[in-house]
């Protein structure tokens, strides 16, 4: 079994919805980390310590960050519960810390009982190293997840907590709201940089025109929020505070344009604009879908993430809704490309937009959801 030391590299592996991993991949190339590699459900990469705070606090794109901290092979509970009270957890956690343990295992393993080997570690954790064992996943500081699998117990740390998505900036929001993450990787997957403006005419609680705007001024993505590395062991606050200084803002001239026909989230977007430091790139209005304009300036890109029947209305009444924004588009925004989220295929098509063939299916808030996409609309 691997010492696990403070300093050193090790794997680290950063979620992402599945179907969006590629999009993930490419801004942890940009943003050079190493050994950079998709896989099911994110990404890998190998770094230290500082490369897990960097991450957390610098991608848009990344779900959680999670550092696998070491791993041991194991045949039996007795065996899990031996070794599991060797493991330098010292090096990770800190005494008192509230943690809980997550385990998943596969037939391939000899332990196949998830329950008991989440007794055995947890027992080991508090026994030898003084943390308190959490009820629930709610009551948690930090969660150690483990996969058995070929009877090798692998380990990591959930070094984000709350899921990153949540930026600190949406503190109101309407109805099925869209993650920032995914948001922050669609639009990367429909080529945006925030080098041109952006419109959602169904904008909800502004989600992809805040991001957006985000983006074009160079916003610092985890700069308002706290992450469960705080608690651990291995924390250099200053090493920290240095990654927050070194990040750069800047101007931009774009415009970020939202608007919605429910006049309650309108002001939800305006109060969320205010919290995430945009609002003065944005413009936000009440308007319903057929009084939208095309704003004044060069050409960009419209995104949209419209009910698809599932939660929000029943499907039927939407492909009218639908072919009304395909005719917007069609008519008021030539030059411009589409970007539209929907899990259904038809309502899609109901459009009558140029759509190029979808990438794969996305995992998102228990559906599968697809991204339609358009060149510069004719």
């Amino acid at each position: 079994m691997p010492d696990i030391l403070k300093t050193g590299l090790f794997e680290i592996f950063l979620a992402a919805p599945p179907g969006l991993e590629r999009y993930l991949l490419a801004e942890a190339k940009e943003a050079r980390f190493k050994d950079a590699k998709a896989t099911g459900g994110g990404v890998t990469i190998t770094g230290d310590w500082n490369d897990v705070w960097r991450a957390n606090l610098t991608l848009r794109g990344a779900s959680k960050v999670l550092a696998r901290i070491g791993s041991f092979r194991a045949f039996h509970l007795a065996q899990l519960d031996k070794r599991a009270r060797k493991f330098p957890w010292g090096d990770i956690l800190t005494p008192g810390t509230i943690v809980k343990v997550e385990v998943v295992t596969n037939r391939k393993s000899k332990i196949y009982h998830a329950g008991a080997a989440i007794q055995r570690l947890e027992r080991a954790i508090h026994e030898e190293l003084g943390c308190k064992i959490a009820e629930s996943m709610d009551e948690a500081q930090i969660v150690i997840k483990t996969r058995i699998d070929d009877n090798n117990v692998h380990l990591s740390v959930d070094t984000s907590g709350a899921g990153l998505h949540k930026r600190g900036w949406k503190q109101a929001m309407g109805k099925a709201p869209l993650r920032e993450t995914m948001a922050a990787l669609t639009l990367r997957a429909c080529g945006y940089d925030g080098s041109e403006p952006l419109l959602d005419p169904m904008c909800g609680s502004g989600t992809y025109v805040i991001e957006a705007a985000q983006m074009a001024r160079n916003i610092l993505p985890g700069g308002m929020r706290n992450f469960a590395f705080e608690r651990l062991a291995t924390y250099d606050a200053d090493a920290v505070a240095h990654i927050k200084s070194e990040w750069k803002t800047h101007d931009t001239a774009q415009r970020f344009y939202g608007s919605d026909r429910n006049v309650n989230v309108i002001g939800f977007s305006k109060e969320n604009a205010q919290r995430a430091g945009v609002l003065n790139l944005c413009d936000f209005s009440p308007l319903a879908l057929s009084s939208i304009v095309r704003p004044e300036g060069p050409p960009g890109l419209v995104m949209v993430n419209p009910p698809y029947g599932a939660r929000i209305g029943k499907k039927k009444d939407l492909f009218a809704l639908y072919s009304a924004f395909g005719d917007v588009m069609r008519d008021r925004f030539t030059g411009w490309r589409v970007g539209l989220i929907t899990s259904d295929t038809l309502l899609a098509e109901a459009t009558k937009l140029p759509w190029q063939t979808p990438g794969p299916p996305i995992a998102h808030g228990g559906l599968k959801v697809k991204l339609f996409q358009t060149k510069d609309l004719k």
